[in-house]
């Protein structure tokens, strides 16, 4: 009796090191996945060449106010701008692409944008032979009134830093499915453009895309640009004599 007493005693006791021995192998093992994902959560850092501040939405329009731009109010305001021709159409190409719920009276912005989209997107398709996405181009500021109802990220409608997208000279290209290449070509062709006053891009955090405002004197510099091409064999001779 006693002996069975002892062996019962045995088995009960290696029955609870086993179990003690299995949670904290669980154990481990839960640490070890948390550490994990911490370490790769650190590794992922938000660090754009092209980031957004106050300062730098108070700056665009205080250049708004400069040009005496106007804010988008409505539809009626708009359909105004498109009949005047002070907003342009943009027109779809093998090298860019407008989101397809873009409606028709929101696929026009101003005509120096137009031209950055131009020439920004044949040089991206000459490199990748892949076109840019237009996610979104001119808005009103009942638009964006009811696009800051369910997204907070959006500018407000007006003040100080109000949506750039209400005057007509502000585009988000897509960075959807970029590689990093892509990327990378899309950041050093816009830098240049950046230093010498000609755009304010932005990579936003949470939406998918480069917020791009391109200002009026972009017109001015494509056409110095494309002067030289323009000249005829015969003009350039004649100038070196």
């Amino acid at each position: 009796m006693l002996s069975r007493r002892i062996a019962y005693f045995l088995i009960v006791v290696m029955l609870m090191l086993s179990a003690a021995t299995t949670v904290s192998a669980a154990t481990r093992r839960t640490r070890t996945r948390r550490v994990h994902r911490g370490r790769h959560v650190r590794r992922v850092v938000w660090n754009p060449m092209f980031r957004g501040s106050h300062e730098l939405l108070v700056r665009q329009n205080e250049e708004i106010d400069r040009l005496e731009l106007p804010r988008i109010a409505d539809d009626d305001e708009l359909l105004g701008l498109i009949g005047s021709e002070q907003l342009v159409p943009l027109s779809e190409s093998q090298a860019l692409i407008i989101a397809s719920n873009l409606t028709e009276t929101r696929r026009y912005c101003r005509s120096w944008l137009r031209d950055f989209l131009q020439d920004f997107s044949e040089a991206y398709y000459e490199e990748f032979k892949r076109p840019i996405q237009v996610n979104s181009l001119v808005r009103t500021a009942e638009q964006q009134k009811k696009l800051r109802r369910h997204n907070r990220n959006a500018a407000p409608q007006e003040g100080e830093t109000a949506s750039t997208h209400m005057t007509g000279m502000t585009v988000d290209i897509s960075k959807r499915g970029l590689t990093r290449k892509q990327h990378k070509w899309i950041e050093q062709y816009f830098l240049p453009l950046k230093e010498i006053g000609l755009i304010d891009p932005i990579e936003e955090r949470r939406q998918p895309v480069f917020h791009v405002t391109v200002f009026g004197r972009y017109a001015d510099y494509r056409e110095a640009e494309r002067e030289p091409e323009e000249r005829s064999p015969e003009t350039r001779q004649g100038s070196s004599e």
